[in-house]
């Protein structure tokens, strides 16, 4: 597969993914104030959201879109000393 789209996949499953897990996160809260069964939503929402974190650390969503190392070596020559 091509190296940005897979990066493009992982940024956007893990971008997609945090939030989800927080929504779940909020309906586990929700369930323990009303007495309702509440675990299973819990630990399944601490599972996305570290999943989520885990997949836009891995895609490097940090430091940003994959750049192609030709167009590094032109960035890197015109910088000025």
């Amino acid at each position: 597969m091509n190296k940005k789209l897979v990066w493009y996949l992982k940024a956007q499953a893990g971008v997609l993914l945090f939030p989800m897990g927080l929504c779940l996160l909020g309906e586990a809260v929700i369930h323990k104030g009303s007495g309702q069964p509440w675990f299973w939503l819990g630990t399944l929402s601490l599972v996305v959201v570290n999943t989520g974190v885990g997949l836009m650390i891995e895609s490097g969503l940090i430091s940003g879109f994959p750049r192609d190392t030709a167009d590094a070596t032109v960035a890197t020559d015109l910088k000025p000393e």
